[in-house]
């Protein structure tokens, strides 16, 4: 039975790139199995006001798994930068040319000197507008959707690897229900021989039970461990797991319910066995409905 191609709760994406103003960025998102889709980010100070419009992209193109969204931003350096206080310029120079003018052949003040004093030049960087703020913003959104789409394309990778491991364990456990099948017909004549044995060991010699009588017994022993209903329902089981595969749709939530009921049907196939075989194989398929249990938790 041929998987069809399904996704992963499981993958990693990152996203480098530099903003308008010059500064570096980068998102990083991981996304691990969960119950529902529950998206966490950690943005840096001063862009909480993105988060909305970015968890509703998050759900837009995933449906579940925890998603962590981590946003790292580094500033250009401008520690180089000079700008001269207007403030303390224009008293300075008001100063320096009142204290010239009062001292006969004082040269008129000088740019570097005035520059020169303490407090007139300062390390600073240009105010942002609302417009660049914007033009920041946007650029971060975009490129958060571009994480988007490669950590679903990493998820549906490994998801083609997920639906191979799915399809190989859903074989193996269609080829374990035919053998059970096949031992189970014999079951109602190892009643039987069980239950001569048990007889004779009882009676020793003594006067046998009639031949009718025995037989209502092994057919209500039969009855009991009729296991029928049991793999007809694990033949169903198998065939709707099959269809999911193929469907290529969200199937993780029916998938798991489909695998619980898989083990309530060997457990009862295990319960009812009467033959050492039957009981090997029930276990056999319990063994590997637990590994399609747990590769199930994986699947979006």
């Amino acid at each position: 039975m041929a998987a069809s191609a399904i996704a992963s709760m499981t993958g990693f994406a990152r996203l480098a790139g530099t903003l308008p103003d010059g500064s570096s960025f980068v998102w990083e998102l991981r996304s691990v199995n969960g119950r529902g889709l529950d998206v966490r980010f950690r943005l840096p100070n001063g862009f909480d006001a993105l988060e909305p419009a970015l968890r509703d992209a998050a759900g837009k193109a995933l449906r579940r798994g925890n998603v962590n969204a981590a946003l790292t931003i580094r500033h250009e350096e401008r520690g180089a930068r000079l700008m001269a206080d207007e403030v303390a310029l224009t008293q300075l120079l008001t100063l320096a040319r009142d204290l010239a003018a009062r001292i006969p052949g004082a040269p008129p003040p000088r740019a570097e000197a005035l520059l020169a004093l303490p407090g007139v030049l300062r390390s600073g960087t240009t105010e942002m507008d609302e417009a660049d703020e914007e033009a920041r913003r946007a650029s971060l959104s975009r490129a958060f959707g571009e994480a988007l789409t490669a950590l679903a394309a990493a998820r549906r990778g490994e998801g083609a690897r997920l639906a191979e491991i799915l399809d190989t364990l859903l074989n193996e456990i269609a080829a374990l229900h035919a053998r059970a099948t096949a031992e189970s017909a014999d079951q109602p004549a190892q009643l039987q021989a069980r239950l001569r044995e048990q007889l004779a060991s009882l009676l020793e010699g003594e006067r046998r039970v009639p031949e009718e009588r025995l037989a209502v017994e092994v057919a209500l022993l039969a009855t009991k461990a009729d296991v029928r209903e049991e793999l007809d329902r694990l033949s169903a089981h198998i065939a709707e797991a099959g269809t999911l595969l193929r469907s290529g749709d969200a199937i993780g939530r029916r998938l798991e319910f489909l695998a619980q009921e898989f083990v309530r049907e060997a457990n009862t196939l295990c319960s009812k066995s009467a033959s050492l075989a039957l009981t090997r194989t029930g276990l056999d398929l319990k063994a590997a409905i637990e590994r399609l249990r747990e590769q199930a938790a994986n699947v979006e």
